[in-house]
C-alpha cells in the first residue's frame, strides 16, 4: 500500500484500557466517523489467535474507512492477517529486517527520539517516522521526553513524513505549529472521551489548523509614503518570506527617494490601542521595531512586549545615519538602552548605531567584534553588527551567546539601497516567525537582501528602494 502522508494527519492508537466494557471495534468505528485517518492496532495482552482475529475484524473496518491499518510491533500478525503495515519502536524488530519480512509495499513506522535514529529508520526502509513523547504522557511508561527544536530538527533531517506522539490534545496541539510535521498520532485524547466522534472531530480540526497555521510577525515602525522603507518595506518583505505581516504604526511620513518633508508622529495612547488589538486577537511569532522617534512611544513598547511576553524581538535601533547625524534625541537613546535592547532577542544597529551603544570607536574588523562583546554583555541581547562598506564589504559580524559568526555580504553595485535596514531586519524576524535558527535566519535575510539588490530595480529621482517581491518578477 502506498503512504499518502495527508493519511498521517490524525493517527489512532488503540488501547484496551478505555475500552470501559466496549468492544474494541465499536470504538474505533466511533473515532473513523470522527475522522481519524490512521490506525494501529496495539495489543499486549492478547494470545496470539485472539488477536489475530481482533486484528481481522479491524483491517475490514478500515478497509470500509479507506483508512490505513497497521499492527504494533507483531510482525507475523501483521503477516498472517495481511495488515497494511506494522510499527516498530527502538527496542523491537529493525527496520530493515520488517522490510525484509514484509516486501517493497507494506507501510513501515519506526519511533525515534533523535536525529540519528530517525535518519538510520529512513536509509533502512522506514516510510514514516513516530517523534515522541513530545508531551507527558500516561499511555507508554517508557516514554522518552522529545523537545520541540528535536522535534523541529527531525523533520528536518529526513524526507519521510514526521508524526508526533505522546500527551497531545486539542488544548496544546497548536503548540506543535511550525516543527515540520504531517499529523499526530493520539491515544486517550480520543479512546478515553466520552463522546469518541466528537472529540477526533475536534481534535482533527485543531490539528490540521494547526499544521496549516501561518506564521505571523509584527512590525513596529514608521510609514514611508514612497514604500521603500517603514512598514511598507517590513511588509512586503514578511509576505516575500512566507509570513503574515502585521503592523503598528508609529508615525506617518511624507518622503519619496529624494527626501521626507514631513512627519507626524502618532500618541502613545493610539499606538497602545494597536498593539492591544494586535496582540489579543492575532499574536505574533515575532517582532520587529524599528524607527521610534520620542521616549513616550518607546515606553510604551516596551510596557506592551512585557505585557505579553513576546518572543523573537527584533530591534532596529534607529538612532545614527551612516552618515553620523542623530535621528532621534538623546532622551529617546537612553529610554531606547533601559526599556527595549534588554527585550530583543537580536539588535541590528549599523557601525554609528554599535559606536554609541558601545562608546567605542569602530574602524576594523577586531573594533567590531568588541565593541559586539561589549552591547552583547551590557544590554544582554544578541548583536548584528552591520558592517557596511565604511569597514569591509559588507561582512555583518553576529555575536550571540558570547560567539561571534562573520556573515559575508555580496558586493552589488547598485546605488538604490534606501530601506535595506528595515529590509534586513523585517526578513530576520520573518525567519524567527517560522522556527529558524538566528544563524539561519540572518543567513536567510542576508541572501533575500542580495537577491532584491540583483534585480537592479530603479525607481524615483533618488535613492530608490529595493525589489522586496523580486521572486514574483
Amino acid at each position: 500500500m502506498k503512504l499518502d502522508k495527508k493519511d498521517l494527519l490524525l493517527y489512532a492508537v488503540t488501547d484496551r484500557h478505555w475500552l470501559n466494557g466496549r468492544r474494541l471495534v465499536d470504538v474505533v468505528r466511533e473515532s473513523l466517523e470522527g475522522g481519524v485517518t490512521f490506525v494501529q492496532l496495539r495489543e499486549k495482552t492478547l494470545d496470539d489467535e485472539a488477536f489475530l482475529a481482533e486484528a481481522r475484524e479491524l483491517k475490514e473496518l478500515c478497509r470500509e474507512y479507506k483508512v490505513p491499518f497497521v499492527i504494533n510491533d507483531n510482525v507475523d500478525i501483521a503477516i498472517a492477517m495481511d495488515a497494511d503495515g506494522v510499527h516498530v519502536g527502538q527496542s523491537d524488530m529493525e527496520a530493515g529486517d520488517v522490510r525484509a519480512k514484509l516486501g517493497p509495499n507494506k507501510i513501515i513506522g519506526v519511533s525515534a527520539q533523535t536525529v540519528e535514529q530517525a535518519i538510520l529508520a529512513q536509509k533502512r526502509g522506514a516510510d514514516y517516522i513516530g517523534v515522541g513523547a513530545v508531551f507527558p504522557t500516561g499511555s507508554k511508561d517508557d516514554a522518552e521526553d522529545v523537545s520541540y527544536d528535536t522535534l523541529k530538527a527531525i523533520c528536518e533531517a529526513v524526507s519521510i513524513p514526521v508524526i508526533a506522539i505522546g500527551g497531545i490534545g486539542e488544548a496544546n496541539v497548536s503548540k506543535l505549529a511550525g516543527s515540520g510535521i504531517v499529523g499526530v498520532a493520539v491515544i486517550s485524547a480520543i479512546y478515553a472521551a466520552d463522546d469518541i466522534c466528537d472529540a477526533a472531530r475536534r481534535l482533527k480540526t485543531s490539528t490540521r489548523n494547526a499544521l496549516n497555521r501561518m506564521n505571523t510577525a509584527l512590525t513596529i515602525a514608521g510609514s514611508d509614503s514612497s514604500g521603500g522603507a517603514g512598514i511598507q518595506a517590513d511588509i512586503k518583505t514578511m509576505t516575500a518570506n512566507g509570513v503574515y505581516a502585521m503592523s503598528a504604526i508609529t508615525a506617518l511620513t511624507a518622503q519619496n527617494t529624494t527626501g521626507v518633508t514631513g512627519i507626524m508622529e502618532v500618541t502613545p495612547e493610539f499606538l497602545s490601542l494597536q498593539l492591544e488589538a494586535i496582540f489579543t486577537d492575532i499574536y505574533p511569532d515575532a517582532v520587529k521595531t524599528g524607527m521610534v522617534s520620542s521616549s513616550e512611544l518607546i515606553r510604551t513598547i516596551s510596557a506592551t512586549l512585557k505585557k505579553y511576553n513576546a518572543k523573537n524581538i527584533v530591534v532596529d535601533p534607529v538612532m545614527v545615519a551612516t552618515s553620523g547625524a542623530k535621528l532621534i534625541g538623546d532622551e529617546a537613546i537612553e529610554v531606547l538602552k533601559e526599556e527595549l535592547l534588554p527585550l530583543a532577542t537580536v539588535i541590528t544597529p549599523n557601525i554609528p548605531e554599535a559606536e554609541v551603544l558601545s562608546g567605542m570607536t569602530i574602524k576594523s574588523d577586531d573594533d567590531m567584534i568588541a565593541a559586539a562583546k561589549v552591547i552583547y554583555d551590557k544590554y544582554n541581547c544578541n548583536v548584528l553588527l552591520k558592517g557596511g562598506h565604511k569597514i569591509n564589504d559588507a561582512n555583518d559580524l553576529l555575536y550571540r551567546d558570547g560567539c561571534y559568526v562573520w556573515f559575508a555580504g555580496k558586493r552589488i553595485d547598485n546605488p538604490n539601497t534606501h530601506g535595506t535596514g528595515c529590509t534586513l531586519s523585517s526578513a530576520i524576524a520573518s525567519g524567527l516567525a517560522k522556527g529558524e535558527s538566528l544563524d539561519d535566519a540572518v543567513k536567510h535575510a542576508k541572501d533575500y537582501i542580495s537577491g532584491a539588490l540583483e534585480v537592479m530595480l530603479d525607481l524615483g529621482k533618488g535613492n530608490g528602494p529595493l525589489a522586496h517581491c523580486y521572486t514574483l518578477l
